[in-house]
């Protein structure tokens, strides 16, 4: 919103504005926040920025080393629609306490560090991608996670009987027209907020599921700006389906037995205004240039490990199962949703030829996911990666059904955390350079990932095990 410190300053000084919220992402993907009354904002803040403790749920320091401050980004400002006074935010950098430097595990420094190590590398000048938002918007959801009462309840008016409209089927939502689809008026309310808030919206629509499945795209945008953009609009989607008496969740399997949430990342590289994407020679596959399939031969070879920062949940591996369009395997094919990268067979001219990345989900911390996708590309690229060394495809067929031996030889993609977590930990050269991440704060993410999520899920009994072993 703003091009300098002076600039935010001065609409300050103009405008009523009472309270100023810096917003910080936390290491696994949350956003925190900080409000400062408006009248005691000031340039200070810019260079010195605020400080809070690290330790705490934000996961960028321990205990004993907590001090850190929220440094805020004037491009990013924007006027806060849902507080109750007029406030003006700003997305911050986490910085140490003392030399303001960034912290090694802040995520917004972490995608900012991989876009500088593809320039350096005189790959390309920017990456610009633009992931997909599916979303579920609910009536209510009620969890109960005591030892002796077990169960979520899900409601929902587009999945419950009663009402004059016919319920949908089960996986049967897709562009569904109004009055079968209760959810219209909601994602218009989430577009025109935030159109209002500087991020274009192309299209929004009722998703696969029936009971509340919604998806919102954008247009692509650097890296980082990508990366922020996502969290303004998950921000955006929970608090406006707060204000209409509904929850929204972005989890990737909320449903069983409905279409779960993804989040699949278009990406294209640019070299002064150029796509590097495109070749137009006759032969060519889809059009990809060299540097294309490299990149894509990269996202594959390093697919597995991946998962483990694109699709951090266990929850995850109940979305990436066959039979719902959602990816199992890598390998690579002309617009084949079961593929792992899928290149739209609309996208052809050279400013639009891109690839589709559709394995992660918004259980990731985005700016991690986008930077670690990058990394594995330009790895391909900067290995000259050839496809022909890999069964990575083309395959435009039925996989399920093919012949072709070759098909049998695809390697699949992680089937549980458990598994992604250790192809992370054998697999992470890639990530490494540039100091992009660290190993220090990989094994940290690993480590957490362990002990908060796949352990205490694997010692918690499931309320469908009674089903099959009450009476064992």
């Amino acid at each position: 919103m703003f091009e300098s410190v002076a600039e935010a300053l001065a609409y300050l000084g103009k405008h009523e504005i009472s309270m100023v919220d810096l917003k910080i992402a936390g290491v696994f993907g949350q956003w925190l926040h900080i409000t400062v009354p408006a009248k005691r904002f000031s340039q200070a803040h810019f260079e010195e920025g605020v400080g809070f403790d690290g330790s705490s749920g934000a996961g960028f320091r321990t205990v004993e080393n907590g001090d850190v401050a929220a440094l805020p980004d004037p491009a990013t400002g924007f006027v806060d629609p849902f507080p109750g006074q007029t406030t003006l935010s700003f997305l911050c950098d986490a910085v140490s306490a003392d030399d303001k430097r960034p912290l090694p595990g802040d995520p917004r420094s972490m995608a900012r560090r991989a876009v500088q190590y593809m320039r350096g590398r005189k790959i390309a000048d920017e990456a610009l991608m633009a992931p997909e938002f599916e979303f579920y918007v609910l009536d209510a959801v009620r969890v109960h996670t005591d030892p002796y009462d077990t169960r979520v309840t899900i409601e929902s008016s587009e999945a419950q009987p009663g009402g004059a409209v016919p319920v949908a089927a089960r996986r049967r939502g897709y562009l569904k027209a109004p009055p079968a689809e209760h959810l219209h008026d909601v994602r218009s309310e989430i577009a025109s907020t935030l159109e209002g808030m500087g991020v274009a919206v192309r299209y929004h629509h009722h998703e696969v599921g029936a009971c509340g499945q919604c998806e919102i795209e954008i247009d692509r945008a650097d890296l980082v700006t990508a990366a922020d953009r996502a969290m303004l609009i998950k921000y955006v989607v929970r608090n406006v389906a707060a204000r209409h008496g509904k929850v929204a969740t972005f989890m990737p399997k909320p449903v069983y037995g409905e279409a779960g949430s993804g989040m699949h990342v278009h990406q294209k590289l640019d070299r002064a205004g150029k796509p590097l994407f495109f070749d137009a020679a006759p032969g060519r596959y889809a059009n990809l240039s060299d540097t294309a399939l490299r990149y894509v031969g990269g996202l594959l070879k390093h697919g597995r490990a991946l998962t483990g920062l694109t699709n951090p949940s266990t929850n995850s591996f109940k979305r990436l199962v066959t039979g719902f369009e959602a990816p199992v395997n890598l390998f690579f094919s002309l617009a084949n949703r079961s593929a792992a990268i899928r290149i739209p067979r609309y996208a052809t001219s050279p400013e639009e030829k891109r690839i589709e990345y559709r394995p992660p989900d918004f259980t990731c911390n985005v700016y991690l996911a986008l930077a670690a996708m990058l990394m594995a590309g330009v790895e391909g690229i900067e290995s000259n990666l050839d496809l022909r060394d890999y069964c990575f495809g083309p395959f435009d067929v039925d996989i399920a059904t093919a012949q072709d031996p070759a098909v049998r030889r695809i390697v699949p993609l992680p089937r549980s955390l458990c598994e992604a977590l250790d192809a992370l930990a054998e697999d992470q050269a890639f990530l490494l350079k540039g100091e992009v991440f660290s190993r220090e704060f990989l094994q940290e993410w690993i480590d957490t990932r362990r002990a908060d999520e796949t352990e205490e899920i694997a010692r918690r009994p499931h309320p469908y095990e009674y089903r099959l072993y009450f009476d064992a």
